[in-house]
């Protein structure tokens, strides 16, 4: 079974933005439609949308403070709950794995979720047809039309997309018409291109992906960086990072001399999985990469790969270098930011399970006892904002602070929306004209009452 789901947003940060609209398709194998659901939810009292992300979903005000709609906390649990009973399933978006998937794991997260990966457990995977698209203009380019962008390009946007090959009904940036119209280029991929929808279904798979790249056999990984269009290239693999099982080295062919690289000096090897264009490509074996066994085989990369392939001490050096590459990564100071800095105890996971189904008087008890610090800090956030009544007058006063210092800062590098990117925002959408004189004095309206809770 494949669900196919997409998120709409108040902005394009995971950590800082929450989603406000999820909507999935449940299909069987051949892509037939099974079930759908379509939900929304309110913004939470402590974010402050982007306008250009409201200019382009199309949400207004009155949506977004709409009482009837779910919380947040609400939203996520009933995401929860439908991963849950739909299990096992393909999660499936357009770009999700860097987008929506981010967006589903803060969700959790900031609402205390016992587990943020759910779209991998209980026998589920995940899938990004992006991905395959990349693949197709590689590898049958005629079976699409290409459209092109705004800089005369090859645009790989959804909806320029779906609408070349067929799609006329799409409604872009409406969660259910973006899933929509992403099961319309699958079925496209599907029907035109079995076999490679049926490679690129496979890699779903970390071991199969992992078993590719470790064959001993020069492999092709086809991938798109920046703006260019996607690519193949020829490697091999070179090492897997010690810390992070589901990481492993691809070392480009075309991009040295296998004899060479594997002597070179350990700094040598550390430049050349950092340094761009990168000699060492980093692969993570859950993230359905490109990778497939050539059919026919180079002569002179099947000599390469053998080379390789004979120096387990390469493969060594490698992963060493691999670990190293974030070794000196800071931790954020945010809590959103800390989302990954260690897993929950298997007590607080239990302390979690109970929260969920608690009356947030109750909840409210439970933070307490909760022995990470992080899940504490949420926990104490979603009862101040979900039922501020019971909170104490220091916690109100320290939280409202909190907020509104983050609301009010000048420094345009923070990953969150502040009034200053606000008012530069609504500047540009009033001089493009890409919404009506009425929606856009109700942003106006909207931003100027904004007020901390």
């Amino acid at each position: 079974m494949f669900a196919f789901y997409d998120l709409e947003t108040t902005g394009t940060s995971p950590a800082f933005d929450q989603p406000v609209q999820f909507a999935a398709i449940l299909t069987d194998q051949w892509l037939q439609p099974v079930e759908s659901v379509n939900i929304r939810c309110r913004i939470s009292p402590h974010i402050l949308p982007a306008p250009w992300a409201l200019a382009v979903t199309g949400v207004g005000p009155a949506q977004l403070e709409d009482p009837s709609l779910p919380s947040w906390f609400e939203f996520s649990h009933q995401i929860s709950s439908l991963i849950k009973r739909w299990a096992p399933a393909t999660w499936t978006g357009y770009n999700s794995l860097a987008f929506d998937e981010e967006f589903l794991r803060q969700s959790f997260y900031q609402n205390l979720e016992p587990n943020i990966f759910q779209t991998q457990f209980n026998d589920n995977n995940r899938l990004d047809v992006m991905k395959i698209i990349y693949a197709v203009w590689e590898l049958a380019p005629e079976i699409l039309e290409w459209p092109l962008g705004d800089n005369g390009r090859t645009s790989f946007k959804l909806d320029r997309l779906a609408y070349a090959n067929g799609f006329v009904a799409h409604k872009a940036h409406d969660a259910l018409g973006d899933v929509e119209a992403t099961i319309h280029m699958a079925g496209i991929i599907c029907d035109r291109a079995p076999t490679i929808w049926k490679k690129c279904v496979c890699n779903r798979d970390k071991r199969i992906v992992s078993s590719i790249l470790k064959s001993g056999q020069p492999v092709q990984l086809i991938e798109r960086f920046g703006a260019d269009t996607p690519r193949s290239f020829t490697g091999v693999y070179a090492g897997t990072n010690l810390l992070n099982r589901n990481v492993l080295g691809f070392l480009d062919l075309e991009a040295c001399k296998a004899e060479e690289i594997v002597d070179a000096a350990d700094d040598i090897l550390a430049d050349a999985v950092t340094t761009s264009p990168k000699i060492i490509r980093t692969i993570y074996t859950n993230k359905v990469p490109n990778i497939f066994l050539y059919a026919k085989k180079n002569p002179i990369h099947v000599a390469e790969a053998k080379i390789v392939s004979s120096r387990p001490d390469f493969y060594e050096r490698v992963g060493r270098a691999l670990s190293n590459r974030f070794v000196d990564y800071e931790v954020s100071s945010e809590v959103e930011g800390q989302i990954y800095c260690s897993f929950y105890s298997a007590l607080d996971k239990s302390i979690l399970e109970e929260f969920l189904v608690s009356s947030w008087t109750h909840r409210s008890k439970l933070v307490n006892k909760l022995n990470d610090k992080r899940l504490r800090q949420l926990g104490q956030r979603l009862i101040y904002l979900n039922l501020p009544e019971i909170v104490s007058d220091r916690y109100k006063s320290a939280a409202k602070t909190v907020i509104r210092e983050r609301w009010l800062t000048n420094d345009i590098d923070v990953p969150w929306m502040t009034m200053a990117k606000v008012e530069k925002q609504l500047l540009e959408i009033e001089a493009t004209g890409v919404i009506n004189a009425q929606f856009c004095s109700q942003l106006q309206s909207y931003y100027k009452n904004k007020k901390v809770l």
